[in-house]
């Protein structure tokens, strides 16, 4: 096992020095794809917010570099990593990465929900560097521009479709987890990443919101704004945030239906009170239009997601 595992890490280097050599930023990542090096500031109390200015490794994706030298001191500190990431969002790529999942359990189709986006903002995906997934998903590698910040998301776009943008990164191919191994898909290996067509990067990047003049009834001081403590329809954080979202789905138009209630049901369950809020969700989303399967559905990849029960 031991030969298997050498052999394992030397590989994994290998690779991390091929990517690094094409101007990805790399660093170490273990079988359950995540950093391999642990924090130099571990236990310390009060907690170290250190993105690496203390010079030690073990930042994770802060670590990540695209110098030779460096990558192998960083494999050499982490003998048993298997794989590697590759920080998204840095020079000179700006690599973004639009992670696919399959979860053919409940129904959800990753792939045909960025057709479906494409259709609908009118753009298509280039012929890019396609990255197979051990559980049958994919990444698409496109790039950014120097003057935009794609932020990282999970199901914002539609459920099943992540996003990997600036602080994030993505398992490079050739690494090795515990479900397998990431491949270059067929045909893909020779290819550069391509530009993210304009139309996705708007979608990508969410517009800027402009602060709210304090007299405004938008403003959270303003007693007219539903956060005010004076509110007269304010009763609980939960109950406020849970009408909300009920709002949001409702107000959801045909295109949007499924990926308005999949952000509402994550944003319910990571306040905590997505189970309370579960039937009234899917009665809004039934009113816009889904089938009580689909809503169901989307709720139950919601609550896998950011209960950490997703693959």
């Amino acid at each position: 096992m031991a030969t298997i595992d050498r052999q394992t890490a030397t590989l994994a280097l290998a690779h991390a020095l091929s990517a690094a050599g094409r101007g990805l930023p790399v660093f170490p990542l273990s079988a359950t794809k995540l950093p391999a090096l642990r924090s130099p500031h571990h236990g310390e109390q009060p907690p170290v917010h250190c993105r690496g200015e203390c010079g030690l490794p073990g930042h994770g994706v802060h670590d990540a570099t695209t110098d030779p030298a460096a990558v192998r001191a960083l494999f050499a500190a982490a003998p048993r990593a298997t794989g590697y990431g590759i920080a998204c969002g840095r020079a000179p790529h700006r690599l973004i990465g639009i992670d696919l999942d399959i979860d053919t359990a409940h129904g959800n189709d990753s792939v045909g929900a960025l057709q479906q986006l494409a259709l609908q903002h009118l753009f298509t995906i280039p012929p890019t560097v396609t990255v197979l997934t051990p559980s049958g998903g994919r990444h698409l590698w496109l790039t950014g521009p120097a003057d935009t910040t794609v932020p990282n998301s999970a199901g914002r776009l539609a459920p099943g479709i992540d996003v990997r943008g600036t602080g994030g990164y993505l398992v490079g191919p050739g690494s090795v987890t515990a479900n397998g191994r990431y491949r270059l898909a067929p045909g893909t290996a020779h290819l550069p990443p391509a530009p993210c067509p304009r139309a996705l990067l708007r979608l990508l990047t969410p517009p800027r919101r402009e602060p709210t003049p304090s007299g405004h009834p938008g403003h959270p001081g303003h007693p007219g704004h539903p956060g005010h403590p004076g509110h007269p329809g304010k009763e609980t954080p939960a109950g406020r945030r849970g009408e909300g979202l009920i709002q949001f789905v409702l107000a959801a138009h045909e295109g949007q239906r499924n990926t308005r209630l999949f952000w509402a049901a994550c944003r319910a369950y990571e306040h905590g009170f997505g189970d309370a809020l579960a039937d009234a969700l899917t009665t809004a989303a039934i009113r816009t239009g889904l089938t009580e399967q689909e809503a169901r559905a989307a709720i139950a990849s919601a609550e896998r997601l950011t209960r950490g029960r997703g693959d």
